[in-house]
């Protein structure tokens, strides 16, 4: 498989090819071998109570010998670990994660992503190397930022309710040397609902959910919260951005107490709303004050964070609500110009 088709198929639900961890994380399923040997049964006694012939024996000796070689092989064969971790010089690869239904008939396809890197983050502008295959625009809303690991959910491109079954939305992602495609389209086995994408949100710490422990609330009829944004704002180095959303939430799910761990943390706990920020696109790194909100119940609510900038340029600051089952997210855009001094230098 080429270096290109390696990610073009979704990695969300497939029916008749999928499992359920013990996480609660729909993934495909492995493949395994299984090895059913017959059961081993004495001939008919025969003179002097002697059971079988000796070829029969030698025969029958010689198959268990072989099945149990051959299993031994097998598994020997299989890796030991999922797999080496390399906290940095991997690539990113899109992801198709699946797709919904619109109420105007229209359908949403859901991209993520996945950094194979453990530690560092990459970026890749927009334009050829991170780029769709729509015509008129390759910028469909996809982040320039990857954060490490597996990113679920991140971000869904709109096509129009007379879309073709069979037809292909591409996103192309070009970094470390590697074109990898991500490909979207309507296969019926990959329609998500809110179930599936709460189970496989619980995988990325950034969405903020329990995933299957809290699907009672789904099925009761939870809402994701509503986050409202404010407006696009511009400031000067080296000073900072106070950035501030508003958010409503419809009760569900109600408080409910987490259970303890060994490590003394406690685990699967619902507090109430809670907001993130994350940079999604900019061409430096940021920091935030605070990175997460603490959790509030039963009242709109507000929050707001201090981000500071490495460099000047235009960046694109996301925040995440999530009421512990489903989430909703909202950017705001920030201009971020050269202090004086910068300027100077640049002279």
């Amino acid at each position: 498989m080429t270096n290109v088709e390696r990610d073009a198929f979704p990695s969300s639900q497939r029916r008749g090819g999928c499992a359920e961890g013990a996480d609660g994380v729909v993934r495909p399923a492995k493949i395994s071998a299984e090895l059913t040997t017959p059961a081993l049964r004495a001939t008919p006694p025969l003179r002097g109570g002697e059971y079988g012939t000796l070829p029969t024996v030698v025969g029958v000796c010689t198959a268990f010998l072989f099945l149990s070689i051959s299993f031994l092989t097998l598994h020997a064969q299989q890796p030991p670990f999922p797999g080496i971790e390399y906290p940095r010089g991997q690539d990113v690869s899109p992801t198709f994660d699946g797709w919904e239904r619109n109420p105007d008939g229209s359908f949403s396809l859901w991209f993520g992503y996945f950094n194979r890197n453990t530690e560092e983050e990459v970026d890749v502008p927009i334009g050829p190397e991170n780029t769709f295959d729509l015509v008129g625009t390759g910028d469909q809303g996809q982040p320039t930022h990857f954060y490490a690991g597996r990113r679920w959910w991140v971000f869904k491109v709109l096509v129009p309710k007379d879309w073709p079954r069979e037809k292909r939305v591409v996103w192309t992602l070009t970094n470390r040397g590697r074109t990898n495609l991500s490909k979207g389209w309507l296969q019926p086995e990959w329609e998500a609902d809110k179930l599936l994408i709460s189970a496989n949100a619980a995988a990325d710490p950034f969405l903020m959910s329990l995933g299957r422990p809290i699907s009672d609330a789904i099925i009761d009829g939870d809402k994701a919260p509503v986050i409202t944004g404010g407006p696009a704002q511009t400031v000067t180095l080296p000073g900072t951005a106070t950035l501030q959303v508003t958010v409503t939430d419809d009760g569900l799910p109600k408080p409910r107490r987490g259970d303890r761990t060994a490590d003394g943390q406690v685990r699967g706990g619902v507090e109430g709303v809670r907001v993130r920020w994350i940079l999604y696109r900019g061409p430096g790194k940021v920091q935030f004050d605070p990175n997460v909100s603490p959790p509030v119940y039963g009242k709109p609510i507000t929050a707001e964070t201090k981000v500071s900038f490495s460099a000047p340029g235009n960046y694109r600051i996301r925040a995440i609500a999530s009421d512990s089952a489903l989430f909703s997210t909202v950017d705001i855009d920030v201009k971020v110009n050269p202090g004086a001094s910068s300027e100077t230098k640049a002279r």
